[in-house]
């Protein structure tokens, strides 16, 4: 697996246009007039203004969301002095980051010298690009001198994140633990293994919480950072000790907090005995922690525990504050990122973990309710909050200290304007991946003699997203799988006309015998079909043998339904069954239903349509605001669209007055709130817009999903069945890899929520 993720690495880096990010215009070129406005002669006006008053050059230019992401590559990631080339593959996935988690538009920088005085000047030379800069991969102690100086000689934020963002994270964890242990921040005594730039700004920040700089003890790999040993760095000096200890293992005996940026395995189970009592242990070192979260429980039972690593409680993970230390700094024009901002967006990390945490990200961790305590020290990384929450304090902190050009005023509007953020770089995908990964199910594929669904299993091997069961010839899926050198290793495959499984086909031909029998179907008919895979699959998700099921890649669409509903059937509650895409658009998710299976609904059927669309939005913990869509705008036309639309509206409004939900309207309406407030003011989505929109029938409906999916470039998962009694799902002819993989992720929570 480790070659399987090391080849896919590799090929994501490479596939398509290479690399991870692009420069989109975002005004209007599309015709000659806007050209000439953008450029010449009509960017002569704004370059005119900015000359006249340089602070225009916010105004008319991206400067005020534009970061430089800039390193030499001496220090990159575990890797080391890779070099300036070798070293931006990272510089661009950070830039990805600043993107989908703050909506920060990012240039990487490779500057190829290790002269510190070359580097500094380089980035002073081209500071006038950018409204802010982050320092990458910079190694120690170079490191800690660039910084000093350029955020001596530049006024804009700065920061390197290498030794700042550890720092604030980790700190907001130590706020939380020794409040949870219930000792005194400015009594503990903390070990650190590790003098890198990361310790260093650790150590730093930790003093200005209220650690006692006498009660500190900082370790290389020579041993204990003693001010009695010869030639030692300035930043080291900072923290070396006159106490009589040499070892780490002298060191930590009775300490109450281990930091460890150091290397694996290095804190033995012995030394964490010798601590005091509710030893807090941050193991930070990656993927291979001083001291595996394992070992440290089986040693004591009353450890606080932290690692870098995303499979275990309380990661430490920095990308919790970088995106939003810049966005709250950007916002209010800060002159640099100081103390008081750090400080502000650990208080504000800490904070935030002891509020109630909203339901999904309950339900993306499956892990119940998440409280604050020893294992729920520090928010998780896709909790929405973190942007609406870490921004503002950065940004009340510079304008507190002083540093902010552009101070904010109405802070309930800005917290607004940072939730729009939100749709940016798919939140929902995220959460939809987490959750699946944390409780895989066992999903069958009807259509495993198939290139796209092998590369897809392997894929969903690899990250863990379900458990796959393939149905089809096993040496055919073998031959595919190795001459395309696929890793399958350990997934099931099974045969239904293979002669192992005769008396399983006889079990699930007399299943569907007894639900056909009075509608025309034998029983050597129904042998004959549960020899196919298309009735095979279902009849394994119906007595229990796989949890859900993807079918319909190399069929056409009712081709593909219709055994599923002839074997499982639709659930108790549900007269039909209905279909959903979701595009995830700028603005966050919008919802399409129903695009793939009624033709033309009643208005009882486009009631139940509608109702189980809410329904299966909200267990993405979305609140669906619907729009029952028409050529018609609240009794502007009459006609049989308009007409039930108007009928659907009535009913729910009447019966279901908690549900937000409006029409008859037309689609340009629907998708501009504004719009619709003016125009037509009373509607119940005047205030909200929608995220949800219901088709009148399935020719509208496929059409519209279609153009939008062709014109576009936003990210589809679908289509997605509801009113199934089990999880079923039946892919689009020819769907791509990946939306074979959304799909199986989409099955597999699914059938977690149905078996429950």
């Amino acid at each position: 697996m480790d070659n399987l993720f090391k080849r896919d690495a590799l090929k994501y880096h490479s596939d398509g246009r290479p690399g991870k990010i692009e420069v989109v215009p975002t005004t209007s070129h599309s015709t000659m007039r806007d050209l000439s406005l953008a450029y010449s002669p009509g960017v002569a006006e704004p370059c005119l203004e900015i000359e006249k008053n340089p602070e225009d050059v916010y105004k008319y230019t991206a400067i005020g969301n534009l970061v430089a992401v800039i390193s030499n590559g001496t220090a990159v990631l575990g890797l080391g002095d890779i070099g300036t080339q070798a070293g931006k593959p990272v510089m661009e996935g950070k830039g990805l980051l600043f993107k989908i988690y703050a909506d920060i538009d990012v240039f990487d920088i490779e500057v190829d010298t290790k002269d510190v005085d070359k580097f500094v000047e380089t980035v002073k030379m081209i500071a006038p690009t950018f409204g802010g800069i982050n320092l990458e991969d910079i190694k120690a102690p170079e490191c800690f001198e660039i910084e000093r100086r350029l955020k001596e000689e530049l006024n804009i934020p700065l920061m390197h994140d290498d030794q700042h963002g550890t720092a604030i994270i980790s700190s907001a964890g130590l706020l939380n633990a020794v409040e949870v242990v219930g000792k005194n921040i400015g009594d503990i005594k903390v070990v650190i293994n590790g003098a890198g730039a990361s310790a260093i700004s650790c150590t730093r920040l930790y003093k200005k919480l209220g650690v006692n700089p006498e009660n500190i003890v900082m370790c290389d790999s020579k041993g204990v950072i003693r001010s009695d040993r010869p030639n030692l760095s300035p930043e080291k000096k900072e923290f070396a000790t006159d106490k009589n200890l040499n070892t780490l293992a002298e060191a930590v005996k009775g300490a109450d907090m281990f930091l460890g940026l150091s290397v694996g395995g290095v804190l033995k189970p012995e030394m964490l005995k010798s601590m005091n009592t509710n030893p807090i242990v941050f193991a930070l070192a990656n993927p291979n922690p001083e001291i595996t979260f394992e070992d440290a429980k089986a040693t004591r039972n009353d450890v606080i525990m932290a690692t870098g690593r995303s499979d275990y409680p309380n990661q430490i993970n920095n990308v919790l504050g970088f995106p939003f230390i810049f966005r709250g700094a950007l916002d209010v024009r800060a002159t640099g990122i100081n103390e008081e901002m750090k400080l502000a967006a650990a208080y504000a990390l800490a904070n935030l973990a002891k509020e109630t945490v909203p339901e999904e990200v309950n339900q993306t961790f499956d892990v119940g309710n998440l409280t604050f305590g020893a294992d729920y020290l520090i928010p998780k990384p896709n909790d929405p909050r973190l942007i609406t929450t870490v921004a503002p304090a950065v940004a009340k902190a510079a304008i507190d200290s002083g540093i902010a050009l552009k101070p904010i005023t109405d802070w309930d509007a800005y917290r607004e304007t940072l939730r729009k953020r939100l749709g940016i770089g798919n939140p929902l995908l995220r959460q939809i991946k987490a959750k699946a990964v944390s409780n895989p199910k066992r999903i069958v594929f009807a259509d495993a003699e198939n290139y796209k669904i092998l590369k897809a299993t392997e894929i969903i091997l690899n990250e863990n997203l379900a458990i796959p069961v393939l149905l089809g010839n096993k040496e055919v899926i073998l031959a595919i799988a190795k001459e395309n050198n696929l890793h399958l290793d350990g997934v099931e495959i099974i045969d239904p006309k293979a002669d192992e499984q005769k008396e399983i086909v006889k079990e699930f031909a007399q299943l569907l015998y007894k639900k056909r029998q009075r509608k025309g179907l034998t029983y050597s008919e129904a042998i004959n079909k549960m020899r196919s895979r298309d009735y095979f699959a279902p009849a394994m998700v119906e007595t229990g043998r796989a949890d859900g099921l993807v079918s319909g890649h190399t069929k056409s669409y009712p081709e593909a339904i219709r055994p599923n509903l002839q074997v499982i059937g639709k659930a108790d509650n549900a007269n039909l069954v209905s279909g959903m895409y979701i595009f995830h658009t700028k603005n966050g998710p919008l919802f399409l239903a129903d695009t793939t299976v009624n033709k033309n609904p009643s208005v009882e059927q486009l009631i139940e349509i509608t109702l189980q669309t809410a329904e299966s939005i909200r267990h993405f913990g979305i609140e669906p605001k619907i729009a029952l869509l028409s050529y018609s705008n609240f009794g502007t036309n009459q006609g049989f669209s308009p007409d039930n639309m108007r009928a659907v509206t009535e009913h729910l409004h009447k019966n279901y007055p908690e549900l937000i939900v409006d029409g008859e309207m037309q689609a340009n309406f629907a998708m501009n709130k504004e719009l619709l407030k003016r125009k037509f003011p009373f509607s119940k989505l005047a205030e909200t817009g929608a995220n949800t929109l219901i088709f009148p029938n399935l020719s509208s409906g496929n059409i519209a999903y279609k153009l939008m999916q062709s014109t576009t470039d936003f990210k589809v998962i679908g289509p997605i069945l509801n009113g199934f009694k089990k999880s079923v799902h039946v892919l689009q002819l020819s769907s791509s890899v990946d939306e074979i993989v959304d799909i199986a992720m989409i099955a597999s929570i699914d059938a977690a929520y149905k078996n429950k």
